[in-house]
C-alpha cells in the first residue's frame, strides 16, 4: 500500500465499506434555535454563486494566509436549500483565473446539467458565466464542486464546494438541523496553501491533508442543545483523499439516508461507519433529557478527532414544544425499483490499474506519461473513446468492479444510484449509493438500472487521480 504524504495517519474501513466521497453549517428548521445561513443574491430568478479568490488564515498560529477560491467568499460555500418538486436556478459566475463547471453529485440530474467540463458541457471560461436548471427528482443531501475533465483537482482543493439541500415535502420532525462539512487542507509550514500538480500525490494516495477543518475552521464544533432535543445531522466528506471512519460516543444515532438517498432507520454496526471521500449520512437522534449530558461524533484519525461535541444545556426542549413522535425514516423514494433483474442485466468488468510503482528502497516512483497515470480495462480516460457500454433506457447493468493498485479507489456513478452486491451475486445491502469506496486488490459488485439517458462518467472522486485517466463513461439512449 502507498504510504500517506500526511502526517495525520487514517484507521480505514475495509470490511463492506460502501461511500466514498462537508464544513460544519447551522441551519434553521421550522422554529428551532439555528443559526440562519445567509441567503444568497439572484439574478433573473437564478440564485448566484461567484466563485473567486479570496485570502483566508485556516491555521490560526500560523503566520500566512491561504490563497483560496470561494463560492460567494466562503468557504466552504453557501448551503443551497430546495423543497422536493422545486426547481434549481443557479447562475455560476467565474472569477477564477480558471476554467469551472458545477457538478451535483448524487443529484439524478438530465445530462446537460450534470457538469462534466468536456463532455456534458463547455467549461465555464473565467470572467464568464453559465445557467444551471433542474428539478431534483429526489430529496438528500448532494455535493456541488467543480468538474472539467482533466482540471478539476486544484478548484476544488483551493476551497470551491457547497452543500445542495433538496428537503422532504414534509419535514422530518426535529428541533435542530445541522449539516457538517469535514475536509482537510495541505498546508505548508507556514499556514501558505501546498504546490499543485505534484507528480507522486497524483500517482499514490491524492492529495492528503495535514490541516483537517469543520465548517473551515479547526475541529471540533461544539454545541449546547437543549436537554431532550432530537438532532438532525446531515454528515458529508469534502476531503479529497481521505477515507476515514466515525464513531458516536455517548449518541445513539440512527442512519436515515445514505448518499442522498432514503433508508430504513439503523443504528451503525458497534457505533461506527465508513466515511469516504464523497460519501454522505443523514443521521438522526434524541439527546438525553438530563442538562449537562456530553457526546460526540469522532473521525477515526490517530487516537480520535472530534468533529462535533455535544454538550446538553438550557431550559429542556420539552418545555418549549410538544411531545415529539417516535424517530422514524423519510418516505421511501418509489422512483427507485425495489428489485434489479440480475439476469437480464447488461454486464461488464471495470480493471483498476496504475499509478506509481516500488523503486529501489520502497519509495514509490512513477516515469511514464503525467497525463495518463491510471487506467480503466487498460485506458486512461478519453471523451473521444468509445463508450464502455451503451445500453436503452431502463436496461439494468451489473458491474464488476477490480481493484489492481495498492490504493482504496472510490468510484462515483453519475446520474444514478446503484445497489451494493453481494459477494455471491444473490442480493444486496438495503441503501443506494453513487459512490463506493473498492479496496486495494479487491472486487466489489454493483448493480442499477440505467434510467436517465446521456452521456455518464464513473469516476474516481480522488482528483488528482481523475485529472490523469481513472475515468471512464458509459451511454444510455
Amino acid at each position: 500500500m502507498f504510504e500517506q504524504p500526511s502526517p495525520v495517519s487514517v484507521v480505514r474501513p475495509t470490511r463492506r465499506t460502501f461511500t466514498t466521497g462537508l464544513a460544519a453549517t447551522l441551519l434553521s428548521l421550522g422554529n428551532a434555535a439555528a443559526q440562519t445561513a445567509p441567503a444568497l443574491p439572484e439574478e433573473d430568478g437564478f440564485r448566484v454563486l461567484t466563485a473567486g479568490p479570496k485570502r483566508v488564515k485556516l491555521h490560526p498560529d500560523a503566520p500566512a494566509e491561504a490563497e483560496l477560491w470561494a463560492f460567494n467568499e466562503a468557504v466552504p460555500g453557501p448551503v443551497l436549500r430546495a423543497r422536493l418538486g422545486e426547481e434549481v436556478r443557479v447562475r455560476l459566475k467565474n472569477r477564477t483565473s480558471k476554467p469551472l463547471t458545477l457538478h451535483w453529485q448524487g443529484v439524478r440530474i438530465a445530462n446537460a446539467m450534470d457538469g462534466v467540463g468536456g463532455l456534458t458541457q463547455a467549461p465555464v471560461a473565467p470572467g464568464k458565466d453559465f445557467d444551471y436548471r433542474f428539478t431534483p427528482p429526489d430529496a438528500g443531501t448532494f455535493i456541488i464542486r467543480p468538474l472539467v475533465i482533466g482540471a478539476s483537482a486544484e478548484p476544488t482543493e483551493r476551497g470551491l464546494s457547497a452543500l445542495l439541500v433538496v428537503e422532504e415535502r414534509e419535514r422530518l420532525p426535529a428541533d435542530q438541523e445541522i449539516a457538517l462539512i469535514f475536509d482537510d487542507w495541505r498546508l505548508n509550514p507556514d499556514g501558505s496553501l501546498a504546490p499543485f500538480g505534484e507528480l507522486l500525490e497524483s500517482a499514490t494516495t491524492g492529495r492528503l491533508g495535514n490541516f483537517p477543518a469543520v465548517n473551515g475552521k479547526p475541529p471540533p464544533l461544539a454545541l449546547e442543545p437543549a436537554p431532550g432535543s432530537r438532532i438532525r445531522l446531515r454528515l458529508a466528506n469534502l476531503c479529497n483523499a481521505r477515507s476515514t471512519g466515525l464513531r458516536f460516543e455517548a449518541l445513539r444515532a440512527y442512519v436515515i439516508g445514505v448518499d442522498g438517498q432514503p433508508t430504513e432507520n439503523f443504528e451503525p454496526l458497534r457505533s461506527t461507519l465508513p466515511f469516504g471521500p464523497g460519501s454522505r449520512y443523514d443521521l438522526i437522534f434524541d439527546l438525553p433529557a438530563e442538562a449537562g449530558v456530553k457526546g460526540s461524533v469522532m473521525a477515526l484519525i490517530g487516537a480520535g478527532l472530534p468533529l462535533l461535541t455535544i454538550t446538553t444545556a438550557g431550559t429542556p426542549a420539552s418545555a418549549k414544544r410538544p411531545a415529539l413522535p417516535p424517530i422514524a425514516a423519510p418516505p421511501a423514494n418509489k422512483l427507485l425499483a425495489p428489485m434489479i433483474r440480475l439476469q437480464d442485466a447488461t454486464r461488464r468488468d471495470l480493471i483498476i490499474a496504475g499509478g506509481a510503482k516500488r523503486g529501489t528502497g520502497g519509495a514509490p516512483v512513477y516515469d511514464g506519461d503525467p497525463k495518463r497515470i491510471w487506467t480503466i480495462n487498460g485506458a486512461s480516460g478519453e471523451v473521444s473513446a468509445k463508450p464502455l457500454f451503451s445500453v436503452k433506457r431502463s436496461t439494468p447493468v451489473s458491474l464488476a468492479i477490480r481493484n489492481d493498485t495498492p490504493a482504496v479507489q472510490p468510484l462515483h456513478v453519475h446520474g444514478h444510484v446503484f445497489r451494493l452486491l453481494h459477494p455471491m451475486d444473490d442480493g444486496w445491502e438495503p441503501y443506494f449509493l453513487d459512490t463506493v469506496q473498492v479496496p486495494e486488490n479487491r472486487t466489489v459488485r454493483i448493480a442499477f438500472h440505467a434510467d436517465n439517458p446521456g452521456k455518464w462518467l464513473i469516476a474516481s472522486t480522488v482528483l488528482e487521480r481523475f485529472d490523469t485517466g481513472l475515468w471512464t463513461w458509459f451511454e444510455v439512449t
